[in-house]
């Protein structure tokens, strides 16, 4: 999945360079349980976006806030199959591959804090009028080289403890794919209760990946 790098009108905004770039994963975003068709087929499929900040490359975006790193995200389908394309950048990222056991359960906030290499690439729209960004590999951090510090805000959206409050921050394209999962209609059924957790930056040692 990819940031559509579209605006207003027919002009786009400044995509990020090709290249290998140091990152930092900062968010995660549970989308639920939707229905897409590849291929022609319907699927049902869970979905999860992971965001990742790019702290060595600042910009302006609005002069209130000043320098602020650049961002990009990629939606996965939470799943650790070993056919999967989530499991197949985590083995990458980590330099391994998991054991069977370690498969059967992974809980991908343990990503949040851990520093990696992202390559990014640039691919046409299938109109051919625009360009995006997309991630096209995930790779583990070279000996000797580091990742600077966070500076995002971390963002964990869960429905184990859903934080409405950070749902309303989303774009609304997000947030319209949330909207349509089963998990977010079941939150609008009558007694649920709902609850805005507080999460807090996870300390991470950069030579010791948590997963």
């Amino acid at each position: 999945m990819a940031i559509i790098a579209t605006s207003n009108g027919n002009s786009q905004r400044e995509l990020i360079e090709p290249g290998n770039y140091v990152a930092r994963c900062y968010k995660m975003i549970q989308i639920g349980t939707v229905k897409e068709t590849i291929m022609g087929v319907e699927k049902t499929l869970h979905k999860v976006r992971i965001g990742w900040e790019l702290p060595g490359e600042l910009r302006v975006f609005s002069e209130e806030k000043g320098e602020q790193p650049i961002i990009i995200d990629k939606e996965y389908t939470l799943s650790m199959h070993e056919k999967s394309r989530l499991r197949a950048d985590l083995k990458s990222w980590r330099g391994k591959d998991f054991s069977e056991d370690e498969a059967k359960a992974f809980d991908i906030t343990k990503l949040i804090g851990a520093p990696c290499m992202l390559n990014i690439i640039h691919k046409p729209s299938k109109d051919g009028l625009r360009q995006y960004e997309e991630i096209s590999s995930i790779a583990k951090m070279p000996k000797g080289m580091d990742c600077p510090a966070a500076i995002s805000k971390i963002q964990i959206l869960s429905y184990d403890d859903f934080d409405w409050e950070l749902f309303e921050s989303q774009p609304d394209f997000i947030k319209d794919k949330i909207k349509a999962s089963e998990e977010y209609k079941n939150l609008q059924s009558p007694g649920h209760k709902e609850a805005v957790p507080a999460h807090e930056l996870v300390t991470v040692d950069d030579d010791d990946l948590p997963f």
